[in-house]
């Protein structure tokens, strides 16, 4: 099943949101592997993004 552009865009918004909050917090609570954890989670969302922007200007113009 593929899904579309802004779906991936939102998702990984989403990730990216999320992840910053996991670094965050691991940061504040000296917690290194919830710090990369929210990276990691950063990165995925950063993936998604790109995924939906490749989607978008693959697409044909009409």
């Amino acid at each position: 099943m593929t899904t579309h552009s802004k779906s991936d865009k939102t998702e990984g918004k989403v990730d990216k949101a999320a992840g910053k909050v996991k670094e965050a917090a691991g940061k504040m609570t000296k917690d290194r592997e919830l710090e990369g954890k929210g990276k990691a989670q950063q990165a995925k969302g950063d993936a998604k993004s790109a995924k939906g922007n490749l989607k978008d200007a693959t697409k044909p113009r009409h």
